[in-house]
């Protein structure tokens, strides 16, 4: 990478809006240059789908901000954050954001630095690790040159993650680095430098003073990752994972009883993970399989002679989820009942692949999961992942033939997001009831029928069964 360096540099900073903000830069007397995460991608060859580019100016960011935008266009607008000294704007595709150059002095209780005026040395050592730390000169007398005084160059060629100056001062300073460092070696594929690493286990327990926002986001971005197992060991390993997700901390081990052993079901997890990540990009699915046995340790049970069960954990495990997310400020609503229930389904398909599949349990199926159940039906394949291949190929096949089902009940039957074909309203003109017990039991019964393939799903048919149903609880038609 290091041959290579020069020609990234120049290819890095040919868009025209580097030479207009060095010609701005030039005419207000400051220094400007590109740092951090746009130049870190662009020397990895790394897409950036966002278009970010931070500038660090040496003296007002604001100002130079304001300048160059009304130098592309008046009508372009100007984000300015005056507390962090920060502005930004969109221009031709790209989000910039520029940034007064400074030095910061943290509180032990806080993450909220002390911030001062300082110069291009005193803003890199600020940086958290150091292949952020780079910077591309936009100077007229320097233009196109790499300033790299912790080596990040040799760091991404070596794909390893370390921190600028001393690592137990970079995570007491601002401990969410730690996540940030775990994150970024999941993204990328790299290694956290030992001694980096070593610091994150000795200050783990700083993360308390992060609030959960912060840390669900890097969380988000690890299971967004390519290999989501990465982060997550590295999580376990740093102690992390214990303080900020018990729950999947506790996942993590192997008990044994009479010669008995189950499976580690933090490694299965971690292995489910990674399936579901190569098959589909949904942050949520994702979730739905880092939770999906996370009742495991409270369902843990030994039985002479049958060995170690975990029954209700998906019952028990979908109870879970509202408090997890709850904690974590994940969102509350859509996005948490979808994991609820995909964690409550998980089973589902896969006893159904083991026993002959019957279309009254297909029914059923189709109408607990509605739209979810292309989702379930990838965890649950995803969910697979036994040392032996022919119980898989096994499985793989079985699974097969419950899809196969599932399209065909569904062309015919129609249960997906089942609507009933005669709702409540009708059942109180039909037999001149009030609203209650006797209208929901009805309701029911059809629902059942139809489950169970009694009825098919159309109205005569359902019309019919209600008539001999209600006669059955002494109710009849109303004559008006």
């Amino acid at each position: 990478m290091n041959k290579l360096s020069y020609l990234n540099m120049n290819r890095c900073i040919s868009d025209n809006i580097f030479t207009l903000i060095s010609d701005f830069a030039q005419k207000s007397g400051v220094e400007a240059y590109v740092i951090g995460g746009y130049v870190r991608d662009c020397l990895l060859g790394r897409k950036n789908d966002k278009k970010d580019i931070d500038i660090l100016v040496r003296g007002s960011g604001i100002d130079l901000a304001k300048k160059v935008a009304a130098g592309i266009s008046s009508k372009i607008k100007v984000t300015v954050y005056k507390n962090f000294g920060t502005a930004m704007f969109r221009a031709g595709g790209h989000i910039i954001e520029f940034v007064g150059a400074r030095k910061e002095s943290y509180s032990s209780d806080s993450r909220k630095p002390l911030v001062e005026d300082g110069n291009l040395e005193d803003d890199q050592n600020r940086r958290d690790f150091t292949i952020n730390a780079m910077a591309i000169s936009l100077n007229k007398e320097s233009y196109g040159q790499l300033i790299d005084p912790f080596k990040g160059i040799e760091d991404l060629e070596k794909k390893i993650i370390r921190t600028p100056l001393e690592p137990g001062r970079t995570f007491s300073d601002d401990p969410l680095r730690m996540l940030r460092a775990i994150r970024f070696a999941s993204q990328l594929g790299f290694s956290i430098h030992p001694d980096t690493f070593e610091s994150i286990k000795e200050n783990a327990g700083r993360i308390s003073i992060v609030s959960y926002e912060r840390i669900t986001t890097e969380l988000n971005k690890i299971l967004m990752s390519p290999e989501p197992s990465r982060g997550f060991s590295l999580l376990y390993d740093s102690k992390l994972l214990e303080i900020i997700l018990p729950e999947v901390y506790m996942l993590k081990g192997v008990d044994k009883k009479e010669k008995h052993g189950h499976k580690d079901n933090f490694d299965h997890t971690m292995q489910v993970v990674d399936n579901v990540s190569q098959k589909s990009d949904s942050l949520w699915l994702r979730w739905a399989a880092l939770l999906h046995d996370i009742a495991k340790p409270v369902t843990k049970k030994y039985i002479e002679g049958t060995g170690w069960t975990f029954h209700g954990h998906e019952f028990i495990g979908s109870k879970m989820v509202p408090g997890i997310f709850k904690r974590l400020k994940l969102p509350m609503g859509d996005s948490m009942k979808y994991v609820k229930k995909l964690v409550a389904l998980h089973l589902r398909p896969i006893i159904l692949s083991q026993d002959s599949v019957t279309d009254s349990a297909v029914r059923r199926l189709l109408f607990d999961a509605g739209d979810d159940i292309d989702d379930l039906m990838m965890l649950c394949e995803a969910d697979i992942t036994s040392k032996n291949e022919k119980k898989i190929r096994q499985h793989l096949s079985n699974f097969r033939l419950v899809r196969q089902k599932l399209r065909e009940i569904e062309q015919k039957d129609h249960i997906r997001n089942f609507q009933p074909p005669i709702d409540g309203n009708e059942i109180i003109k039909m037999f001149d009831l009030k609203p209650g017990r006797e209208v929901g039991d009805l309701k029911d019964s059809i629902k059942e029928a139809i489950l169970d393939g009694i009825i098919p799903n159309e109205y005569e048919a359902a019309k019919d069964f209600l008539i001999k149903k209600a006669a059955e609880m002494g109710l009849r038609p109303s004559s008006g």
